[in-house]
């Protein structure tokens, strides 16, 4: 039987990793080819991605099987959403592609609203409000004049941007498009209205591809130059997390994930979009997932507020590894203080220590004083914010949901998946941690016709990362 070999470009804001997954009949496992930096550019004022040190490290990656004797079958490419390049008429890319985190944007939302409301856009778009969605770039891009757009025939969105360079062709992938709070999620189709009401172009967009597309082919120089040949490249879910979703070991529809790590989305997976005043007033957002669903998530806080903290106690001389951090947690088994994660004060504190004692200073609060009391703090609080949004998420869905799937680095964290177990009251299935990377490889396997769809996809994720499961232990509140 021959085996595939799929390889998979999953990229972040700090970094990317090439990842080849091996499927032959229906054992699928996966190793890290290459790993390499991502960063952001600072130019007089202006923040960018690096999007040419990204093409570099692909080509090397390219270059790495090459010499390590693997054929690709076919290539994909996932990354983080909203942020895109422009693209000139004869086919140049005009500069690099601002980053999100660029504060160029800040207060353009409520700028945007005297001119369409609030309301309607979530109406026509279903997505939550954030200062860097692609609808406020673009608004802010042109009242700046910024030349780049002012020269553009179109943009694209980073994980077809790359495909671009890699191929030559340009295409609009819905996943990734989703997130720009430019495409209403009911017709699937961009909204002219909201374009024109920024002040710019509707030619900028190109029409969608759907995830399992092939774009085309390594240019032939590219091919030539790496070794490889002429390797497909596959327009999977190029948004991380509807790649992370597609991994998702559900054996029905009825669960909710959540996608775990530095920041965590929790959500369920829906054939129609959820746009009711209920979706609009907490904040939840509707983003494109594979087979026309629709990802209906939230954002929360994660590991931010312990990752911030240990860099404090770092500067102290205390480095703690992740089992020691569990460690800790359970060893102040007694303290029972918790904290909104989501509260903005924690967003980005000059100390994330003093935010968490002031948090439960003002609320009446016993304060933690060790380290452990620290992170026992943290994982409580999660645990209990996860129920919070489980709620809401219950309220809404069109369905009961069962059990919740915890995905992505997060799902590693045993001590924390029990204690969300026991907060939402109902079973937690953890894994795969690789839920991303293996999303990409899934898509490019439906491409080549080796599965059907997604819950075939699923299965054959189920076998080959056995889930841990946790089921809910009566405790009280405060042992979380």
């Amino acid at each position: 039987m021959k085996k595939h070999n799929f390889l998979a470009f999953d990229i972040g804001a700090t970094s990317g990793r090439a990842v080849l997954g091996m499927l032959e009949g229906v054992r699928f496992e996966m190793r890290e080819i290459h790993r390499f930096p991502n960063s952001i550019l600072e130019l007089h004022g202006k923040y960018y991605w690096n999007i040419f040190g990204l093409y570099e490290a692909l080509k090397e990656s390219l270059a790495l099987c090459s010499r390590q004797g693997i054929q690709p079958d076919s290539i994909g490419i996932d990354t983080w959403g909203v942020d895109f390049g422009y693209i000139a008429p004869d086919g140049s890319l005009l500069g690099l592609p601002r980053a999100y985190r660029d504060p160029y944007t800040e207060g353009a939302p409520e700028e945007f609203f005297r001119i369409v409301s609030r309301e309607e856009v979530y109406k026509r778009t279903g997505i939550q409000m954030m200062d860097f969605n692609s609808l406020f770039q673009l608004f802010r891009a042109g009242q700046e004049k910024f030349a780049p757009l002012q020269g553009a025939e179109e943009i694209l969105f980073i994980p077809d941007l790359l495909s671009y360079l890699l191929t030559g062709v340009r295409v609009c992938e819905y996943t990734d498009a989703s997130t720009s709070q430019l495409l209403n999620p009911v017709t699937k189709q961009f909204e002219v209205s909201l374009l024109e009401a920024a002040g710019v172009k509707p030619s900028l967009l190109r029409p969608l591809v759907m995830p399992g597309t092939v774009i085309g082919t390594l240019t032939g120089k590219l091919a030539a130059e790496t070794g490889v040949g002429p390797v497909p490249v596959i327009a999977v879910a190029g948004h991380d997390t509807a790649s992370a979703v597609v991994a998702v070991p559900a054996e029905n529809p009825n669960f909710a994930y959540l996608s775990s790590g530095t920041w965590s989305l929790m959500g369920i997976e829906v054939e129609q979009p959820i746009i009711t005043p209920a979706s609009f007033e907490n904040n939840f957002t509707n983003e494109g997932g594979i087979e026309g669903t629709t990802r209906f998530l939230k954002n929360i806080t994660g590991m931010w507020l312990l990752e911030q903290c240990r860099k404090e106690w770092e500067k102290e001389g205390h480095s703690y590894d992740y089992s020691r951090i569990v460690s800790m947690a359970e060893e102040a088994s007694a303290f029972g203080s918790l904290v909104n994660p989501d509260h903005p004060r924690f967003a980005n504190p000059a100390s994330m220590v003093e935010a968490i004692r002031e948090h439960c200073r003002e609320s009446g609060q016993c304060c933690p004083e060790t380290h452990a009391e620290y992170v026992r703090c943290i994982f409580g609080s999660l645990a209990a914010r996860y129920k919070e949004v489980l709620e809401l998420l219950k309220a809404m869905a069109p369905f009961p949901v069962e059990k919740l799937h915890v995905i992505g680095g997060g799902s590693k964290n045993k001590l924390l998946n029990q204690f969300t177990a026991n907060a939402i009251g109902m079973p937690v299935v953890a894994g795969p941690s690789e839920a991303t990377a293996i999303g990409n490889c899934m898509m490019q396997a439906k491409a080549a016709g080796l599965v059907a769809d997604r819950w075939d996809m699923r299965r054959l994720i189920a076998q080959a990362y056995k889930p841990e499961v946790f089921l809910p232990e009566a405790r009280q509140k405060s042992s979380w």
